[in-house]
């Protein structure tokens, strides 16, 4: 335990789950500045608040480059991300300043594979416009086509991207009758086995699939990866979902697609920018389902989520082990 003297200086960007600040308190080792809002802290605000700090917790939403980097000087340590994705964080720049950094994956596994089947369900089977249609009175007698969608009995299911997440989905899918898995992705996934994975190219995926779920990660590859060709090749009565990153799908694109009834409709977590403008052409269809980057939202996932990234930043601090740590 440090001497009163020497409490090292914590930024955290946010208001987070009590189960991290718990933690934070009884080690004693740190002197906390928090941006104490449920709204992103200002870029101004987080560059005078880094200052002379040892160690930073952020989010998703908060840029962490080579200017928010100078400006926190040499004392910064360790950066711990309340998110499995760090496409915020400038790895080049951490890198070369040897900066340790913390972020939080498997916790979220379960809770963000049971929201992709959730959105999947709803934008087959056309919830949101059923909840609509009983609420303005659109629901008269039963018709035999009225609000007919897709079933995941005997279908072909594509998973781009079969890691942690991905793998998570297939597994909770395939109880509901899936006749064949197919995914995609760099290699190989000896697990793909326990789900009858089949490994094939993302053409075949797109061309063969009833249904497209988007669990990759954002890189220079997959970036805008679903455009204007990916969506050509997909059946007109296909369901595309993605829970990923938003960057990974060319919006303009995917509404294109949607509009012209060249696919059957698309679900989305994830979209570009977050929050997507009220006025944004998707959201004028009813065939697309978008919600608001929920995919972790249960109160258990988000407080482990909390615990966990306090444990990496005091790991980074003490120079110990973090529990949770990106190699860089």
């Amino acid at each position: 335990m440090q001497s009163a003297g020497k409490l090292m200086k914590v930024f955290i960007t946010r208001r987070i789950p009590q189960e991290g600040l718990k933690i934070l308190s009884a080690a004693g080792v740190c002197e906390v500045s928090q941006w104490d809002s449920d709204e992103p802290v200002p870029r101004a605000d987080l560059l005078k608040g880094i200052q002379g700090a040892h160690g930073l917790l952020c989010l998703l939403s908060d840029k962490i480059d080579a200017e928010v980097l100078e400006a926190a000087g040499p004392n910064l340590k360790v950066i711990s991300t309340l998110s499995v994705g760090f496409d915020h964080l400038a790895i080049d720049e951490i890198k070369k300043r040897g900066i340790r950094v913390g972020y939080t994956p498997d916790v979220l596994t379960d809770a963000t594979a049971e929201l992709t089947v959730a959105l999947l369900l709803a934008t087959a089977r056309r919830l949101p416009e059923g909840v609509e249609e009983v609420k303005n009175g659109g629901w008269s007698s039963w018709k035999p086509l009225w609000l007919c969608g897709y079933g995941l009995s005997g279908s072909t299911v594509g998973v781009i991207g079969l890691g942690r997440i991905g793998m998570a989905i297939a597994q909770r899918l395939m109880p509901f009758g899936v006749k064949r898995l197919l995914y995609s992705g760099r290699t190989a996934k000896p697990h793909a086995a326990e789900v009858n994975g089949e490994f094939v190219p993302l053409d075949t995926l797109v061309s063969e699939s009833d249904f497209i779920v988007v669990s990759c990660s954002l890189t220079p590859e997959t970036q805008g990866m679903c455009d204007k060709s990916f969506f050509s090749k997909m059946k007109p009565t296909a369901v595309f979902i993605n829970t990923s990153r938003g960057a990974v799908v060319n919006q303009e694109h995917l509404y294109e697609a949607l509009s012209s009834g060249q696919i059957a409709a698309a679900g989305l977590d994830v979209t570009t920018p977050e929050p997507l403008p009220t006025n944004h052409q998707l959201l004028t269809l009813k065939n697309c389902v978008v919600l608001p980057h929920i995919g972790s939202a249960t109160y258990s996932t988000r407080g482990v989520m909390s615990a966990l990234a306090v444990q990496n930043l005091l790991g980074g601090l003490q120079g110990t082990d973090m529990p949770s740590e990106l190699t860089l």
